[in-house]
């Protein structure tokens, strides 16, 4: 007979270990179910400067911090995919891999992935020039010029950090204004080795056995040119990991768990957290602050349950 947890939290970034911290506290039987290493997209994070209490510290050691406090409490972490939600004679059954878990409530905080381009020679070149994360790949890229796609918060940071290695950034925009935190884009624009190219895409991404230059064209002009470049890092946006509860959950347009104000969803038990919810802000501290809500909602339920 398998065992019946309290909780099952799917996901193991801020929102997920926060629920996880907070449901031992709350001495819930809970349990992480995660695919990769603990920290989500945060612990790619080269820098992290605007969660409380901390001045600046790194992506990795931030969530290695939550993951280390949630094990001493006692929080259980299981490696594997989510492939399936099903509720069966009132549990909740998460299908992992091979294997399922049973439990009272369950908290889906998969997090986000990031977004593709969609242009030709993405794929082919990835891991060969095409890349998702500065952190893991900037050094690579020592004394060569790469390319920047994006003008958010991460797509700055990263163009600033990848200035460390590259002798040249060009960071790639398809508008002609940043929506990047005002601190972060004056920061860009002090950085020497940084040029931004405005109102452009990518349409074609160029190599023989890596990447060796990109195809762009000017969105208002027209005008087409070509960039040499060594590697393109690419940031212009996130798209949940819900493939697992796409049947069950109810979804907006964009694939964002709808949740309520104390994050249910619309199965009685189930709750969500963090980036894979629909919400206005994606910050490390609304994801700690949901996965907190999430993990007394379904102390909460529990309690009802009695």
């Amino acid at each position: 007979m398998k065992k019946l947890y309290d909780l099952v939290i799917v996901g193991a970034g801020p929102a997920g270990l926060t629920a996880g911290i907070y449901a031992a506290r709350a001495k819930l039987d809970a349990v992480i179910i995660e695919r990769f290493a603990p920290g989500g997209q945060i612990a790619l994070s080269d820098w992290v400067e605007n969660y409380p209490g901390f001045e600046g510290i790194s992506g990795m050691e931030l969530t290695e911090r939550m993951r280390a406090q949630a094990e001493k409490l006692g929080v259980r972490f299981i490696t594997g995919e989510a492939k399936g939600l099903e509720e069966y004679r009132n549990k909740k059954v998460i299908y992992v891999d091979s294997d399922w878990y049973e439990s009272k409530t369950v908290i889906v905080a998969t997090g986000a992935s990031p977004k593709e381009l969609g242009v030709e020679g993405e794929r082919e070149f990835v891991g060969r020039g095409v890349s998702y994360c500065a952190t893991c790949d900037g050094a690579f890229y020592k004394g060569l010029e790469v390319a920047v796609v994006g003008g958010g918060d991460t797509a700055v940071q990263e163009a600033i950090f990848l200035t460390k290695f590259a002798s040249k950034v060009y960071l790639i925009h398809r508008r002609e204004k940043l929506r990047a935190a005002p601190i972060l884009q004056e920061r860009l624009f002090k950085n020497e080795k940084i040029e931004v190219i405005w109102d452009t895409v990518v349409e074609r991404i160029v190599g023989t056995n890596a990447v060796e230059k990109l195809e762009l064209k000017n969105v208002k002009t027209g005008e087409k040119k070509e960039l040499p470049v060594a590697g393109v890092f690419i940031f212009i946006g996130i798209r949940p990991n819900t493939a697992f509860v796409e049947d069950v959950l109810e979804l907006d347009a964009n694939g964002f768990v709808i949740t309520g104000e104390n994050l249910e969803t619309n199965i009685p038990g189930v709750f969500a957290a963090g980036d894979v919810r629909r919400k206005s802000l994606r910050q490390v501290i609304t994801a700690c602050a949901d996965g907190a809500v999430a993990a007394f909602q379904a102390q909460q339920f529990i309690e009802r349950m009695c």
